[in-house]
């Protein structure tokens, strides 16, 4: 199995083309979306600021938003989910508004970002959350979290000042606000049930 990476000058490239490595899958690391558009799924990888990779990807957003619409998997991770949604509270730049909501802060009232290890709540049923266990630990990096405007989209939720979606899915495209490459025996479950979804 063949993945591309989106490499839009944010990191983590490196932990998570080991992480996919090591489930057999080869990672070819892309520039642009259409020198991807020959794998069998789309990684939009993050760490990182919205505005840049808004601006980054606004020349991307139709080709990319063609891509979703034709059913082919893509799995967004953190700012890469971020960047799936209309716009983001950290700058200016429109999202793809592939997904519709907004990145907001999380609140004064903890502290970020929300570096390390949290819980999932899960919320509904779909194949890339399969056998993943309530109160699961996963491993986030983050400053602001998706607030979708369908709420059937949201897979998952985490509690920190405020509950947030943390695994959003709709079809093929699924997103996580954690870093399943960090995430232990979850964030490799995640992964494996992404394969799954890719393969039928």
């Amino acid at each position: 199995m063949k993945m591309a990476l989106l490499d839009y000058g944010v990191g983590n490239l490196y932990s998570i083309t080991c992480a996919l490595n090591r489930l057999g899958v080869e990672v070819k690391t892309v520039a642009e979306v259409k020198e991807g558009l020959d794998q069998d799924a789309l990684i939009l990888p993050g760490v990182g600021n919205f505005t840049p990779v808004a601006a980054r990807l606004a020349e991307e957003k139709e080709i990319l938003y063609d891509y979703v619409n034709s059913g082919r998997p893509l799995l967004g991770i953190c700012l890469g989910l971020q960047i799936l949604l209309d716009g983001s509270e950290e700058g200016e730049g429109r999202g793809l508004g592939i997904i519709s909501g907004r990145a907001l802060k999380l609140p004064s009232s903890v502290k970020t970002p929300h570096i390390g290890w949290n819980r999932l709540s899960m919320v509904k049923q779909h194949e890339f959350v399969d056998g993943i266990p309530e109160g699961s630990w996963v491993y986030f990096v983050h400053s602001y979290y998706p607030s979708l405007e369908e709420r059937g989209l949201c897979l998952a939720e985490t509690d920190y000042g405020l509950r947030f979606p943390s695994i959003v899915g709709r079809g093929a495209l699924v997103g996580t606000q954690f870093h399943p490459e960090k995430s232990a025996e979850a964030g490799r479950l995640l992964l494996r049930n992404f394969l799954k979804m890719v393969k039928r």
